[in-house]
């Protein structure tokens, strides 16, 4: 059992006991369970106990465009493929893009994700998460400018009240599984009165958060310099955006002076690797980020930009691509998974909840079965390696979150895979006919 908790502590024949959703007791290894009647025993001793990975920025609504644009960069990648891609979603093709993701994130262990919508159709997304079992922070895309793809904005009265409404609709619903996060795209998308209603909302909802990308590309960052005066993390800094409440995916070129106020104002940042390596926007300072002690978590962006939702691949390339830079030993493997696990908690505002296999939390476990990893090697030699540097979506045997199973043995235990993979390929095929 890999708890994840703040020592990092390995249990080895330990037992855990889940009443309702949460976790009750744990046993460690040599103590025996109590005597308990009435209660379903698993016999996990094949496998890893871990808690569930969590992904602090993916995007449902384009988990049907995989492959849909390739090899292009930032602003070419929106402006060409992606805006006129997601102008063209139905609500039918939205519940399936968002769905399809769902159960891609499940089998490959993510439990909990930070989800940027579109404009249109957020309710979908929603519904699709939630009727999945899944945990998520969600939030429509709010875009009142958009020189790149005019026909995807709307007004910037539009934007926010629909925010609103989302928000009063959905934070905290499916048994407080979904929450909110308002999500204005980028600041290139947005006016400074959508950005300064974004944050009167954010006033209003104190535990509601607040998500963006930012400092992704130079391309942008140049764009952002001549409107503003200034760069991305200023600029949202000015703006009162900033705090332990915001969550900014990439932050992939920042100088120091930004970095200071990253950790001056307690902001996270969502590095994803695959994304930022093949849309050719960089790599991240991250070791730079953790000696500030930026909280920095993992995700995967969106299909089309990476194109896996595989919490194992980010994993993986977090640690690699930093390596030729800063040298072998940056970035470990027992850092990384604390980045895949508590980090994301942490930066979601849930750490008392989930990201971590400790009395008292929520139920989000996931069993690995690692032997072919390990073999033959002895598994108690690193643990954290096999999970970060060898592991695959293949290794994972089930999923469990709020205590429920929601895939077992490698089935799912509430989804129709066939008929999800059926039904994204027809309103894919009903959506590409609609783009003009």
């Amino acid at each position: 059992m890999i708890t994840a908790d703040a020592a990092d502590t390995i249990l080895t024949g330990a037992s855990v006991l889940i009443e309702s959703n949460r976790i009750s007791r744990i046993d460690s290894g040599g103590t025996p369970p109590p005597a308990l009647h009435g209660v379903e025993i698993i016999d996990a001793s094949p496998y890893v106990i871990i808690p569930g990975f969590i992904q602090t920025h993916v995007h449902l609504c384009q988990a049907m465009f995989r492959g849909c644009a390739d090899d292009l960069s930032l602003l070419d990648w929106l402006r060409q493929k992606i805006f006129p891609l997601e102008a063209a979603h139905s609500e039918s093709s939205m519940y399936c893009s968002a769905l399809i993701g769902v159960a891609e994130l499940i089998r490959s262990g993510t439990t909990t994700v930070l989800d940027m919508g579109s404009i249109h159709h957020e309710e979908e997304i929603i519904r699709a998460i939630g009727e999945s079992g899944m945990r998520a922070f969600v939030g429509k895309a709010m875009m009142d400018i958009n020189d790149l793809y005019p026909p995807l904005k709307e007004s910037t009265k539009d934007a926010l009240l629909t925010t609103h409404r989302l928000a009063e609709q959905w934070h905290g619903s499916f048994g407080e599984r979904i929450r909110y996060a308002a999500a204005p795209r980028f600041v290139l998308s947005c006016t400074d009165r959508l950005l300064a209603g974004t944050r009167e909302m954010l006033s209003g909802y104190p535990d509601i958060l607040f998500h963006t990308h930012a400092s992704e590309n130079t391309g942008e960052i140049r764009l952002v310099r001549d409107r503003t005066g200034m760069d991305n993390i200023f600029f949202l800094h000015k703006m009162g955006l900033l705090s332990h409440r915001a969550c900014l995916a990439h932050c992939v070129h920042l100088d120091d002076d930004e970095v200071g106020v990253l950790r001056s104002t307690g902001a996270h940042v969502a590095h994803c690797p695959s994304s930022n390596l093949k849309l050719g926007s960089g790599v991240a300072a991250i070791p730079k980020f953790i000696s500030q002690n930026i909280n920095v978590s993992l995700g995967a962006d969106g299909a089309p930009c990476n194109n896996n939702l595989n919490m194992f691949q980010e994993m993986r390339l977090a640690s690699l691509i930093q390596k030729p830079l800063i040298g072998a030993t940056a970035m470990d493997a027992k850092s990384i998974f604390a980045m895949a696990t508590r980090n994301g908690a942490k930066a979601l505002g849930i750490d008392h909840e989930v990201g971590s296999i400790e009395i008292g939390k929520k139920a989000d476990l996931v069993l690995l079965n690692l032997n072919n990893v390990w073999d033959p090697v002895n598994p108690l030699d690193n643990p954290y390696s096999a999970i970060v540097y060898s592991a695959m979506p293949e290794n994972v045997d089930s999923v469990m979150v709020d205590g429920r199973w929601l895939y077992r043995k490698k089935e799912f235990t509430g989804l129709d895979w066939q008929k999800i993979v059926r039904d994204s390929r027809l309103q894919m095929e009903r959506l590409l006919g609609r783009i003009q």
